[in-house]
């Protein structure tokens, strides 16, 4: 199993919508890198759920439930969408600065590759974000 980071702005789509839809397609991604990571999702990946740009938190875990196909939202076939479901809601949802704070995290792209929308979380990242969340 991978675990990936996506992010949306609250004001567009968030959590709480995410868990009213029970289910959506993660589209929109038009940077080649993002595309690229939701290519190399597989079925049952897990993956935080990030609030950028107000919040600026990882505030939930998805689940990925379909690989990648030609997003349906645009004609061009470079890019992708994968269907997502959520999991859980985090106890505590986790701060970019608690994030940046913490020396074990210091290579998340999460902090380096900040702009990125869909990310790589290694899994010891994961394990230390769940930590913060108070989930373990």
């Amino acid at each position: 199993m991978s675990y990936w980071l996506v992010k949306s702005e609250p004001f567009k789509y968030s959590w709480d919508q995410f868990v009213k839809d029970k289910k959506t397609f993660w589209d929109g991604v038009r940077n080649y890198g993002a595309r690229n990571n939701l290519k190399a999702m597989q079925k049952g990946d897990q993956v935080f759920f990030y609030h950028s740009n107000e919040g600026v938190e990882i505030v939930g875990i998805a689940q990925v439930v379909k690989t990648f196909y030609q997003d349906p939202t645009t004609e061009e076939t470079a890019w992708v969408v994968v269907d997502l479901k959520p999991i859980k809601k985090l106890k505590n949802p986790v701060p970019l600065t608690k994030i940046k704070s913490d020396p074990r995290l210091t290579n998340m792209d999460l902090v380096r590759l900040g702009r990125l929308s869909v990310q790589t979380v290694k899994e010891e990242e994961w394990a230390i974000v769940l930590e913060l969340a108070g989930e373990k």
